[in-house]
């Protein structure tokens, strides 16, 4: 009995436990569930977690940060490449001046693998502000989106949540997780067994869209990638949720109004990448957003508000399937999308979601998909000019590749630009078109423009306007009236006449100042050697200056520089660029005066800066290596024969290329008998030609070469067979060879190397030759010193030019060479409008360059963890011009705009008492043209391809800029406008800059403090 009794206790005591797990299950399964159902205990804790994830905004960089590595979101909007841009940027001359500073539990999440907690945004984009803050350009991505819950129509979100998730704005719960739908998730996981057996088995998303937005924004590639991955999207998307507390109402509906506006629906060529609802249906259907949301709002009480309302339906249900495999529905298989909405809507009918007349209506009608991408709406070119060239700095600034990604960046940049001023400025040139316009402001008669005659429709007018700051040079306005994406400032290359010589002007200057600063100190015997032994004109006047001058200081130098006389006579002709040149002046009253160099500025005569570079590039010969006038009186200087050699290679190498031109494409047979014609028909020139070209062919094919070239003569065997035996290979140099044949020497060893090598290249020609290149100027090796001086002198110019080159670029003058002829001093080489205002600049500044600042400051990713502010660092100038001689240049350029060729300019600004600002500058008139020239200097041909006109100036001590007209084309030899044209649009553009000139106080620059010394 005890026993029995004992059994019995260890069933109860069994049975007591059964039933208290049994219990314990149960009421952790009914938790579960009330868990499910009601998300409290998820609200309550992730509530907390949420809302510690915070962000703030400190000064200075912030070293810890984090940035994304991937998503598309991310590398849409520039969050991913911030770290480049960051680091290219704090090396040019910007700093971080404020960054966002993660909370430490947003830290650690992000540091977990968790996505940042913020309210994303659904439009990004590039803005764009002028220097007060005044929005100019501003582009959002996507453009077309609903503003909030209330202006979504129920009929989208009710489609939508039927489509992908059901219970996500159930009201039975305000805590709700939108991140799980466990019914779909359990489903999910169910098909996980049938997927490892059939590893291609579709199963029903276990995603709602609160996850889905994690995966398409911020997962690799916009996908998941396996479990780890989809835990992070659900997680993310469960903390996201709660960031406003644990009702997540308005979470939720975020979430509808976020998947709407950003679900990405592949990509379109001629529109770029298509996200969100609005995008989608004007580029794949070209409806408006707009439109679609009204019909889809009102009820349809005819047939037709019924079809077009069937039409917007079944587009939206079309884009909202198309988003499983977007590019395969829209573009691959269209017909299968159609087939797909079809059976949605029956499914949506029979739900109740729709009626079963839109169901009808929408089944009668099929996706039509519009055929071409929609256009970008019309800009005008002229009124973005400004923004575009900013837009362009960008670029370069964040190596960025195209605008299409600029634009998409999470950007707000502010510019330097005056808008008000710049738009006063476009609408003036806006209306240069109109002859009655033209003629109000006085930019119609001599030397401007004659409005009868004249197509004001072709001209382009350009101007550039900086303001000189502390430490930068800002830019304040940048127009023309060019409708097209070319900024002919920066972008073109263009014929500036007489600007050049400024930049002339400037070397000189600088060329005294060196003298200054090698002999001023020196006593006056040894000054009276340097002037002895100097051999060029600039050496030996600074030394006689010096040598009788009571103030030898350096401004008092230079003053007496521009004093220097130079004849104004067109009669000499100079052997200048490799020939004989002569000049003209404009004014043909001037051609017997001889001008001081200030006189010369002020009326912009030609001849005596064509005198004063020849002494530059005299000074620049001497001054190289070896002393160019003893190697021209030296017979047996030794660096006569490397100068020869050069000049051999270089024009060999000239010639070589244009008979390549001519060669390259014909075939060994078709060479031959190009090279051939270019040898009068005797029997003894042809057979040079013949056996210099084919020396490995026999009697018979040169006989039969010979007879065909001349036919009119009798050519016996015997004289064949002497003529193929006397001019055979290894007979005659080169050199004698091409005597022999009147053809180029090199020419003849070209087509000969053709023949075995039809396919070389230029380079490999050039490889090939060098030596032929040397052999066929051997004559110039022989002969006297006149001939061999003249290409010496050519070699030494060269290389004098190369030295004005650097000169030259180092004061902004944008190409790498120069036209090595005394013609580069009145515009033979070309320049930019935007590189004249870098020199004019500099002027300014007493000599220092500064950096020209367009963008001011750079506000990357506000409002979310990236967020970064950059603003100007510490600026540094760079001396390049003595002071002295800036000073001196701009009394000269003072004196040009109050006395010379633009004094209709001088008065036209004033300061705050009503007195005319000081204001320089210098004119220049450039008239591009292409001729032939015949033997004996005849002018075979000419025709205008450009011609252009520039003003580039200063006002007061602040502004500086340049002014443009340009007329391209052969229509330009109807125009007759001078650099007057530029100066007096400046002029006419006063009312429109001057209250941008008014700001602060103006004064001249000689009045400050001159900057530190070299």
């Amino acid at each position: 009995m005890a026993k029995a009794w004992v059994q019995a206790g260890r069933w109860a005591r069994r049975a007591v436990i059964g039933v208290a797990l049994t219990t314990t299950v149960a009421a952790a399964g009914y938790a579960g569930w009330r868990e499910m159902e009601t998300s409290r205990l998820q609200a309550r804790l992730l509530s907390g977690v949420a809302q510690s994830m915070t962000v703030s905004l400190r000064e200075g960089p912030n070293a810890a940060a984090r940035y994304p590595a991937h998503g598309p979101y991310n590398e849409r909007l520039g969050y991913t490449a911030l770290p480049g841009y960051l680091d290219t940027l704090t090396r040019d001359i910007y700093a971080v001046e404020q960054q966002a500073v993660l909370s430490p539990a947003l830290d650690r999440f992000m540091a977990g693998g968790g996505f940042p907690i913020y309210r994303e945004k659904t439009q990004a984009g590039l803005t764009l502000l002028d220097r007060n803050g005044v929005p100019m350009y501003a582009a959002r991505f996507p453009e077309r989106v609903f503003e909030g819950f209330e202006d979504v129509p129920a009929l989208v979100a009710d489609t939508l949540l039927f489509i992908e998730n059901r219970e996500l704005l159930n009201e039975d719960e305000p805590r709700r997780n939108p991140a799980v739908e466990w019914d779909r998730f359990g489903a999910a996981v169910a098909m996980l067994p049938l997927q490892m057996i059939r590893p291609g088995q579709r199963s029903p998303g276990g995603s709602t869209l609160a996850t889905q937005i994690e995966k398409y924004r911020h997962s690799p590639d916009g996908q998941t990638t396996g479990s780890v991955e989809k835990l992070r999207q659900m997680a993310s998307a469960s903390v996201r949720a709660y960031r406003d507390g644990e009702d997540t109402t308005q979470a939720r509906r975020r979430v509808l109004v976020d998947y709407l506006n950003s679900t990405p629906l592949t990509a379109r060529q001629g529109f770029g990448e298509v996200n969100g609802l609005g995008d989608g249906l004007w580029a794949w259907f070209g409806t408006d957003l707009s439109i679609a949301k009204r019909v889809l709002a009102e009820p349809a009480a005819e047939p037709r508000a019924l079809r077009l309302k069937a039409l917007a339906y079944k587009q939206v249900l079309g884009l909202l399937l198309a988003q499983r495999r977007p590019s395969y529905y829209l573009i691959q298989d269209r017909v299968a999308l159609d087939r797909l909405a079809d059976a949605h809507l029956r499914a949506l009918a029979q739900a109740g979601v729709i009626d079963p007349a839109l169901r009808d209506a929408a089944l009668a009608i099929r996706l039509a998909f519009r055929e071409e991408a929609p256009m970008p709406p019309a800009t005008s070119f002229i009124e973005q000019k400004a923004t575009n060239a900013v837009r362009a700095r960008l670029l370069g600034m964040l190596g960025v590749q195209s605008l299409y990604q600029l634009d998409r960046l999470d950007l707000t940049a502010q510019s330097t630009l005056d808008a008000e001023t710049q738009a006063r400025v476009v609408e003036v040139l806006g209306k240069l078109n109109d002859p009655d316009y033209a003629r109000t402001l006085g930019l119609t008669g001599e030397r401007l423009l004659d409005a009868r005659n004249n197509d004001l429709s072709k001209l382009v007018y350009s101007i550039t306007l900086y303001e000189r700051g502390a430490e930068a040079n800002y830019l304040r306005v940048q127009a023309d009236n060019l409708d097209q994406p070319l900024d002919i400032n920066e972008g073109a290359k263009l014929d500036l006449g007489s600007t050049a010589k400024l930049r002339t002007l400037t070397t000189y200057l600088q060329i005294v100042a060196e003298l200054h600063s090698r002999y001023a100190h020196l006593p006056k015997d040894f000054l009276a050697d340097v002037e002895s032994e100097a051999s060029d004109n600039l050496t030996r006047w600074a030394a006689s200056w010096l040598t009788t001058a009571p103030d030898r200081r350096l401004p008092a130098m230079l003053d007496a520089a521009m004093e220097r006389r130079y004849s104004a006579s067109p009669g000499e002709v100079f052997f200048t660029g490799g020939g004989q040149h002569s000049f003209v002046n404009f004014n043909k009253d001037d051609n017997g005066r001889i001008l001081t160099i200030q006189e010369a500025l002020r009326s912009s005569v030609n001849l005596p800066f064509i005198r004063l570079m020849r002494d530059i590039v005299q000074f620049y010969m001497d001054e190289g290596a070896d002393d160019g006038a003893e190697i021209l009186r030296t017979p047996d200087h030794p660096a006569r024969q490397a100068y020869l050699a050069r000049f051999a290679d270089r024009e060999g190498s000239d010639f070589l290329n244009r008979f390549y031109n001519d060669y390259r494409r014909r075939t060994p047979d078709e060479a031959l008998a190009r090279l051939a014609t270019r040898s009068r028909p005797v029997p003894y020139r042809l057979a040079v030609v013949f056996r210099t070209v084919r020396p490995k062919a026999g009697l018979a094919e040169f006989s039969t070469f010979l007879r065909a070239r001349l036919p009119d003569k009798t050519l016996s065997d015997g004289e064949l067979s002497a003529l193929y035996a006397k001019y055979g290979p290894d007979r005659f140099p080169l050199n004698d060879l091409g005597y022999l044949a009147r053809v180029h020497p090199l020419e003849l060893w070209l087509v000969a190397h053709l023949q075995n090598n039809p396919n070389a290249t230029r380079a490999e020609i050039l490889a090939a030759s060098a030596d032929q290149r040397q052999e066929s100027y051997r004559w110039l090796f022989k002969k006297g010193m006149a001939a061999q001086n003249t290409r010496i002198r050519i070699g030494l110019e060269e290389e004098a030019f190369k030295r004005i080159t650097a000169q030259w670029r180092s004061v902004g003058y944008p190409f790498d060479t120069l036209v090595p002829s005394l013609a580069t001093s009145i515009g033979s080489s070309a320049d930019r409008p935007a590189a004249l205002a870098e020199l004019m600049g500099l002027i300014l500044n007493d000599g220092v360059r500064q950096p020209t600042v367009r963008i001011r400051s750079l506000h990357f990713a506000a409002g979310t963890p990236y967020e970064t502010k950059l603003g100007l660092g510490p600026l540094k100038g760079e001396r390049v011009l003595h002071p002295e001689v800036c000073a001196t240049l701009r009394r000269a350029l003072m004196d040009v705009a109050q006395n010379g060729t633009a004094k209709r300019v001088w008065g036209s600004f004033k300061d705050q008492s009503g007195a005319a600002v000081p204001m320089g500058g210098k004119t220049g008139t450039g008239d591009h043209r292409l001729e032939r020239w015949g033997p004996g200097g005849v002018l075979l041909e000419s025709k205008a391809v450009a011609r252009t006109a520039t003003f580039v100036f200063y006002i007061g001590d602040r502004f500086f800029g340049t002014m443009t007209a340009f007329v391209q084309g052969p229509e330009a030899d109807d125009y007759r406008f001078t650099s007057a044209l530029p100066a007096q649009l400046l002029k006419s553009l006063a009312p429109a800059l001057q209250p941008l000139i008014d700001q602060g106080t103006t004064r001249t620059a000689d009045t400050r403090p001159a900057p530190a010394g070299l």
